[in-house]
């Protein structure tokens, strides 16, 4: 996020697109419509799905899944066309306005209402809603970044934030909320494909890198990337990768294309899962590695909003369960490295020496309550609100995208769309709230079916449902609701049993490598 939870309490306007909010993030959720009841906050809904968040919304904007690169431009062309963009912001902070204004220039209300199926007067309204502010921000999560172009979904946000001058103060932001607690600890910590800790690119900056590496760790760095997780399952399926080591992940429940899922693992000439429970994934390894979670460790998560906070142990781990870096500790040792870390204190220490953001972070000063990055030295009390004083690269650039079709749309042998998701009562692949109390709520699979559809199909309220794709086919008890327009379905993912997964395809942002979850043709018949 650019901005604090506290900033919530400053917005004017509140966008919210691709994020069941009140169930996927709660306690914003409740923040987002305190706001909006006491009056303080204007809220516009963006979503496919008629959410809890509608029932608050001033603005409720149901556009087709997929499109919402369409509907982005779209606000942009009226905002523009009227107007109403900060003109004094862009000629002083960011680049290529003509750009951005040729390619929005296409999006007239009319197509976008086209592509999205939402009125003309509908898009007016938001978008002059939004630019007049004062103080707009934008909240996001999956419902934009799980598309086959995830990444333009997410610069289109960017431009419309960068329009309107909506950056740098309270209220303000592009603000994506993290999909589980310590994401953002695991980004800035290097874990992904190409990067070291802070986000230091092995690719683009090699002798900024190496110089780091060696001076710290003494070691030599590879000269290319690793892989994303679905690069590392399709060399697994093939055969080229032997090995894999699985941390605190559950693949076989979240990853697309389950069956592809189960092959790629099965594939494999040696599985290791380290976890709490003994997963789906983790009953296929040959060794599993027992962790403490997150009440039974010290250690830091870092949040959504950049917040980094202390956690303390409350009990001990049962039977042979350890902390995480400990494991990894003594399997480096065992590996021939010289590690000798005695807490997460220490290996805190050494972070801030490698990260800059994290410069100033200590447990010492973490004790006496959380910072925010980027926090440089000692002296300084962390930063709450990013790009108050200007963008890092001097000027942000617009970054305009054509609205492309998703990967496949429904068709006269798959005729609905499917997309999957979460509920309030489960976390992800359910392996902690599947054995709370909370898993007596909602206790297997169920699919959302628009009454509609459900009559045509001689479907009642919890009848078995069949759904399937060119991948695979799950079975759910239905729910007969508005929640999904006509020809959708909702399918969420928590179940090992009948894992939504099935359904998903091996497909991904180019960029990011994201897989596609949201867009899936299926056909949906009475079991």
């Amino acid at each position: 996020m650019t901005n604090d939870y506290e900033s919530i309490r400053h917005a004017d306007v509140a966008l919210v697109i691709g994020s069941n909010t009140t169930e996927n993030h709660p306690v914003i959720g409740s923040w987002l419509k305190e706001q909006q009841k006491s009056g303080k906050t204007r809220l516009i809904v963006c979503d496919p799905r008629r959410i809890e968040l509608d029932d608050f919304a001033d603005i409720k904007v149901r556009h087709r899944s997929g499109s919402d690169v369409a509907l982005l431009n779209g606000l942009m062309n009226i905002i523009v066309s009227e107007g109403l963009y900060d003109r004094e912001f862009i000629d002083k902070n960011v680049e290529k306005f003509d750009e951005l204004k040729a390619l929005v220039a296409e999006y007239t209300p009319g197509k976008v209402s086209a592509i999205t199926g939402v009125p003309e007067q509908t898009l007016k309204e938001a978008a002059r809603t939004y630019a007049k502010g004062p103080n707009s921000a934008i909240f996001y999560t999956m419902g934009i970044t799980q598309h086959k172009y995830g990444t333009n979904n997410v610069k289109t946000v960017a431009n419309l934030a960068l329009l309107c001058g909506m950056l740098g103060r309270p209220g303000t932001g592009v603000n994506p909320l993290r999909g589980q607690n310590n994401v953002q600890g695991a980004c800035d910590m290097g874990c992904l494909p190409a990067l070291l800790p802070g986000y230091l690119n092995i690719a683009k900056s090699t002798e900024q890198a190496i110089e780091k590496v060696e001076k710290l760790w003494n070691a030599k760095l590879p000269t290319a990337p690793g892989r994303s997780i679905v690069k590392i399952m399709e060399g697994a399926a093939s055969g080229e990768i032997k090995g894999l080591f699985i941390m605190g992940e559950n693949p076989m429940v979240s990853d697309p294309d389950t069956n592809h899922v189960r092959h790629a693992l099965e594939n494999t000439e040696f599985l290791v899962v380290q976890d709490i429970f003994l997963t789906e994934t983790a009953q296929l390894a040959d060794v599993v590695l027992p962790a403490a979670c997150w009440a039974e460790k010290d250690g830091t998560f870092t949040n959504t909003c950049r917040a980094i906070q202390r956690i303390r142990k409350a009990v001990d781990a049962p039977g042979e369960a350890r902390p995480d870096w400990e494991i990894i500790l003594d399997l480096a040792k065992a590996c021939g490295a010289k590690w000798n870390y005695n807490s997460p204190a220490e290996v805190m220490e050494e972070i801030s020496r490698f990260v800059p953001q994290y410069g100033g972070v200590s447990y010492d000063r973490l004790d006496q309550g959380p910072l925010m990055w980027p926090c440089p030295d000692r002296e300084h009390p962390g930063t709450p609100n990013l790009y108050t004083t200007g963008f890092p690269r001097g000027k942000a650039t617009f970054v305009p995208c054509e609205w492309n079709e998703p990967h496949e749309w429904p068709d006269s042998e798959y005729p609905f769309l499917a997309t999957t998701g979460r509920t309030l009562y489960h976390y992800h692949t359910g392996t902690m709230t599947r054995r709370t109390p909370s898993a007596e709520f909602i206790k297997s699979l169920y699919v959302e079916v628009n009454p509609e559809d459900a009559a045509a199909m001689g479907l009642a309220e919890g009848d078995d449902v069949k759904v399937t794709s060119r991948r695979g086919s799950v079975v759910g008890e239905a729910r007969i609701t508005d929640r999904v327009p006509p020809k959708m379905v909702f399918v969420p993912f928590h179940f090992g049993e009948q894992p939504a997964n099935a359904l998903t395809a091996s497909v991904w942002d180019i960029t990011t490598e994201t897989p596609a979850y949201k867009i899936n043709a299926v056909k949906v018949e009475k079991a």
